[in-house]
């Protein structure tokens, strides 16, 4: 029989244990109280407005939580971002002052200030992550020789700052600036040595538009000045017709304004141009009652095809009023004084609307014309399969539009 040996085990065991305790990021509550404060004092803030109810306000909930402890640890100065919510059934107030149609809302503010566009890509830890560096980048790319000074990218709208020194009110207005623009702009300076060709009367800030035959345009009022800056370089880099693509459509469409589209072709700038100017000429008083836009005819054959028109039939305008589809006749009926601007007020006044369901206005007929009602069913709207779907959001209201 084996002999049994005993092993006698030492009274205590010493385990090292290394413990890792991660930066906890506090998602701050936004009340009545305190959110001007809050907001004014942060360089970036993610506001995430919600309802404890709304099942997608649940899921977004810890994603949410995990992003601000991600970059808490990036940016650990209490106001270089700052991750906030509000209670919407507890704050209608401010859901109403901040507009908020859907649930969950995540808007950005800088320094206070809402920006126009709110987040809405993927609602993951990665996503949200990746957006907040996005927008802590340096929106503005300096220019280090002349060269690039006199060749921009021209297929682009460029904004142009000519400075003395970094270190001065004028550039940090300017990089205010961008910060709230650079997704409608590229933003660019030059400094010292390199900018001082074109300081002959001091800092300037100069506008180059997209192509080669528009004029430069310059800035002339005064740089220190943030709201007059910020609304000259607005003007220049939001147009008064915007392009609709996938990517904008949710965003133009949750606007609530009525589409005017001109669908044309990528390369046919020739019509584009037609219509930019008329819109321009007959059409500014309209701003803010209907959205001005472009579309390029190859990728939005389906709303085409609605309207029974294809890329051939291009350049082809039309007005979706989130009901409807209405077609504008020829083209080339743009450049008649008026033609364009009256097919906008029929819109308004219910006139295409009566038309398609029942045929000409007895205004329109010819004297002793017969009017005879007749049936139509007009186009359904194709831009409002682009709104906010319920299926991401929960949605507070519908809209009822001509």
């Amino acid at each position: 029989m084996m002999p049994l040996l005993l092993v006698q085990r030492p009274l205590f065991e010493c385990k090292v244990t290394w413990v890792f305790t991660p930066v906890t990021a506090e998602i701050i509550s936004l009340d009545t109280e305190n959110i001007d404060d809050i907001l004014n004092n942060a360089d970036v803030a993610l506001v995430n407005f919600y309802a404890d109810w709304c099942r997608f306000s649940q899921m977004l909930h810890p994603i949410f939580e995990e992003a601000s402890n991600v970059i808490k640890e990036e940016y650990p100065n209490a106001n270089q971002v700052v991750f906030a919510r509000v209670d919407c059934d507890q704050h209608s107030d401010i859901a109403q002052r901040y507009r908020i149609s859907k649930y969950p809302t995540l808007k950005l503010f800088r320094n206070g200030m809402m920006m126009k566009r709110e987040y809405r890509g993927q609602r993951s830890v990665k996503a949200l992550a990746d957006y907040i560096r996005q927008q802590k980048s340096d929106p503005i790319q300096e220019l280090h020789d002349l060269a690039e000074i006199t060749t921009p990218d021209r297929s682009k709208r460029n904004i142009i700052g000519y400075f003395e020194q970094k270190d001065s009110e004028n550039y940090r207005v300017f990089e205010r600036v961008a910060n709230i623009l650079h997704d409608d702009c590229a933003f660019l300076a030059a400094f010292g040595v390199v900018s001082k060709p074109e300081r002959y009367s001091g800092d300037n800030i100069v506008y180059k538009p997209p192509g080669h035959s528009a004029p430069d345009m310059v800035y002339l009022g005064s740089m220190t000045n943030f709201d007059g800056t910020y609304n000259w370089i607005q003007d220049k880099c939001v147009p008064l017709v915007r392009e609709i693509t996938f990517e904008n459509g949710e965003e133009l469409t949750e606007e609530g304004l009525p589409f005017l589209i001109l669908f044309h072709m990528k390369e046919d700038t020739e019509s584009l141009e037609i219509f930019q100017n008329e819109v321009a000429r007959q059409l500014i008083s309209e701003k803010g009652t209907i959205n001005f836009l472009h579309a390029d005819c190859d990728k939005f054959r389906h709303p085409l095809l609605h309207i029974q028109k294809t890329p051939a039939d291009c350049p082809v305008i039309a007005i979706d009023s989130f009901r409807h589809m209405y077609v504008f006749g020829d083209f080339r009926d743009v450049l008649i004084p008026g033609k364009l601007k009256q097919f906008v007020f029929d819109l308004h006044s219910g006139k295409l609307h009566r038309e398609f369901h029942h045929g000409p206005d007895p205004t329109d007929t010819a004297p002793g014309e017969e009017v005879q009602d007749v049936a139509s069913s007009p186009p359904e709207s194709s831009f409002q399969k682009l709104a906010p779907s319920e299926y991401r959001y929960t949605l507070l209201r519908d809209r009822d539009e001509l």
